[in-house]
């Protein structure tokens, strides 16, 4: 704490001695200020050691000392004579004894978590290289529990391959392009439920369970890209809007000994959800089952010589129900999930049949993440917001719920990724102020080594003079109270003046902005505006997270009303403050901010003078099925409040000066929905400003995109809200 607050001083008296300017060019393009993280861990079963990929080699690495303790595989020596090796590694993983290497190569992006590649198998006994399947790029390739098979995904079919033979069995084969797929997820699965592989192996390896997505009734969007060729090119893929047909999901089994396919009996609506399979000790698969309203929540054992289900749990809410990972202990006594029925979310141990054992936490605070469990020694490991809404710590707690130990020391934010055995984690820890640390703890949380601690970073805090952010709080006039953090500039010429502010939201369920973390490069934007006079400040609304299940969740089937109406009350509480100008407000978000700055922007006229939204949502109704029906319901059942909080109803009011991005290229929220706010405002005869980014995907980036994103943004706020002469914007 005392290092803290001498770290504090040392930032606020070298602000106030000297600044050296920042500039866009430090931060997008030449990376002056890019904090340097650590290579992933990829541990060993050992416990002990992990692998990295240091570029065309795998090395082997003392956790404990750091030191290289030899290298695995290095792809130019490779020797083989196998079709389609480019010495290239992309990625890679083990088999469960580690004799087998299974290699990435050619690796392309298909959607935000999704991948294809050329996958070899490297048997580390026999120095032998074999291609896994001569074809078209493969998706999610996996060993078997005893490393003797792969299975993987080719042209939306599931197929395995035994290495001891070189035979590889097609499992399924309907699928087909925008149609069918086998054992890989949708477009809507991968985004909003972060599922990407759909098969899991049994844990004696003779069976694959897989799901099967028949989206061929799904609508499909479209999405042009140009290369300069006479003709647009032009990618299409299935989207389900809200109200619109999803995929209609089944859950399979394949038996590898008789070779026969088994339906499982899950009772599924067409409308349900099934974005969970996961194998027990026992031998069982459960699966999850949500209602399309994701309300109601069951997990089913199913029985895999017969396909049919028990169901072990259900749970109900009466807003919606946010998925998590269940983890299944490997001795067959239960499970541990995540449940917000308390009012806080916290974790929970059942038996097989889903009695509650214990509640491994409990309070009026959130647990954020759920690292794992240590079942030799009867632990589980998580993360939490016991403190604040705007810290992490990490926890371990008892299985039966009690001697629960704080493992990180520090204020601030702190995550954990842990070691197989649980003995060793690496911890970072980071502030609103102060670049992330790394370091190897212990299982009791004692620092044995650092790692990364970003101490040329920290020079740059200094040498540039940055102004430490503050946290605030302040109630609205309904006494809500929100956090919020505010840089204000220290410069003297800037004392006793009336300054300009700029505004920061995301404000979407569940999220958070507000937090004692380090934000990146946003940081050092913000610090420059603050070096040319503005005041910038961010306020976490209503419906945003780490503050119990109500907080959250006021604004179920009312997206953007409360969040726009603490925004605009945030706005008017600055402009009481004596060195803001409340005549000077601009507002800026991205994706869900983007639609938050709209609708400010059109609710608010009269308290914000510029807003800038970049791929904003402008009407629910054209974003995807399952994230807004489970905070919006379907249009349908909800019409009021889908039409009473969409910016493009609001185009009449708009009054300030706007300006409005998207890349042509996004899948996720499409140029569809600014492309119809322009529609509106034009049709209003209101001026905006816009920019389009072809090719680009929802981050925009790529080819100097995110420079030239961020001289424009910058450019826009100093015309309109500093009202310097317009120059010529990129």
């Amino acid at each position: 704490m005392k290092q803290r607050l001498l770290l504090l001083f040392i930032l606020m008296g070298t602000a106030l001695l000297a600044q050296k300017p920042i500039t866009l060019e430090d931060i997008w393009q030449k990376g002056t200020f890019s904090a340097k993280g650590i290579p992933g861990f990829n541990f060993q079963k050992d416990g002990v050691h992990y692998t990295r990929l240091n570029k065309s080699t795998i090395e082997q690495c003392d956790l404990r000392t750091g030191a290289v303790s030899g290298q695995i595989l290095d792809a130019h020596s490779i020797k083989t004579n196998a079709p389609g090796w480019k010495d290239t590694l992309d990625g890679y993983s083990f088999s469960a004894n580690e004799q087998k290497i299974l290699i990435a190569s050619e690796t392309q992006q298909i959607y935000r978590w999704s991948t294809k590649a050329q996958f070899f198998v490297y048997d580390q006994a026999t120095k032998n290289l074999t291609r896994l399947f001569e074809g078209n790029p493969q998706r999610y390739a996996h060993f078997s529990p005893d490393g003797s098979k792969v299975a993987f995904v080719g042209n939306n079919d599931l197929y395995y391959k035994d290495l001891a033979t070189g035979n590889t069995t097609r499992v399924t084969r309907d699928g087909k392009i925008n149609a069918i797929i086998n054992g890989a997820s949708d477009w809507v699965y991968e985004e909003e439920f972060e599922l990407v592989r759909a098969f899991e192996w049994s844990p004696d390896g003779k069976h694959l369970a897989f799901l099967r997505f028949d989206e061929s009734a799904v609508p499909e969007m479209r999405m042009e890209t140009f290369d300069g060729g006479a003709y647009p090119d032009e990618e299409r893929f299935k989207y389900p809007k809200v109200g619109e047909k999803n995929a209609q999901i089944s859950a399979w089994l394949y038996n590898l000994e008789q070779k026969k396919l088994l339906p499982i009996e899950t009772g599924a609506d067409p409308e349900d959800y099934l974005p969970r399979i996961e194998w027990t000790a026992t031998g069982k698969l459960c699966i999850t089952k949500l209602n399309r309203l994701q309300n109601n929540l069951q997990l089913l054992l199913a029985d895999p010589t017969t396909g049919r289900c028990t169901r072990i749990l259900e749970e109900t809410n009466a807003a919606y129900i946010d998925l998590h990972d269940i983890i299944f202990l490997k001795d067959g006594s239960g499970f541990v999930m995540q449940s917000e029925k308390s009012g806080f979310n916290h974790l929970y141990y059942y038996d097989m049949q889903g009695k509650q054992l214990a509640a491994l936490s409990s309070g009026n605070w959130d647990v954020t993440d759920f690292y794992g469990i240590d079942e030799k020694n009867g632990l589980a490991f998580y993360q939490a917001a016991s403190k604040s809404p705007m810290e992490r710590e990490v926890f371990s707690v008892k299985l039966n719920g009690k001697s629960q130990k704080r493992l990180s020391k520090e204020r601030g934010y702190n995550s954990a990724i842990f070691s197989s055995t649980y003995d060793y984690f690496v911890l970072t820890h980071s502030g609103l102020n102060a670049p992330p640390r790394y370091a190897v703890c212990d299982r009791k949380g004692k620092i044995l080594r650092p790692l990364e601690q970003n101490l040329d970073l920290k020079a740059k805090i200094a040498e540039y003079g940055v102004i430490p952010a503050e946290f605030f709080s302040f109630k609205t006039p309904d006494q809500t109270a929100l956090n919020g953090f505010m840089i204000k500039p220290s410069a003297p010429q800037f004392a006793g003046k009336k300054l300009p502010v700029l505004m920061f939201v995301y404000g979407g369920p569940g999220s958070q902005q507000v937090l004692d973390q380090w934000k990146g490069a946003n940081y050092w934007w913000f610090q420059m505006l603050a070096q040319q006079g503005y005041v910038v400040a961010c306020v976490d609304n209503r419906g945003t997270g780490a503050r119990g299940e109500a907080f959250k969740k006021c604004t179920y089937q009312q997206l953007g009303k409360l969040e726009t109406q603490d925004q605009i009350d945030a706005a008017k509480y600055l402009g009481t403050l004596p060195f803001v100008d409340p005549a000077r407000v601009g507002i800026f978000g991205w994706s869900y901010g983007g639609y938050m700055s709209s609708l400010c922007m059109m609710k608010g006229g009269e308290v914000f003078k510029a807003g800038i939204a970049v791929a904003p949502v402008t009407n629910w109704k054209w974003y995807d099925s399952v994230y807004t029906e489970r905070y919006m319901r379907t249009n349908k059942d909800n019409s009021a409040g889908y039409e009473d909080n969409s910016p493009v109803n609001f185009a009449d009011k708009l009054q300030g000066k706007y300006l409005l991005v998207h890349g042509l290229a996004d899948d996720n929220v499409h140029f569809q929905h600014s492309a119809e706010m322009a529609n509106r405002l034009i049709a209003a005869n209101k001026p905006f400003d816009t920019m389009v980014y072809p090719n680009r995907s929802h981050g925009i980036t790529g080819d100097n995109a995110r420079m030239h994103l961020y001289t424009l943004m910058t450019t826009f706020l100093n015309e309109k809200l500093k009202e310097e002469k317009p120059v010529i914007r990129p």
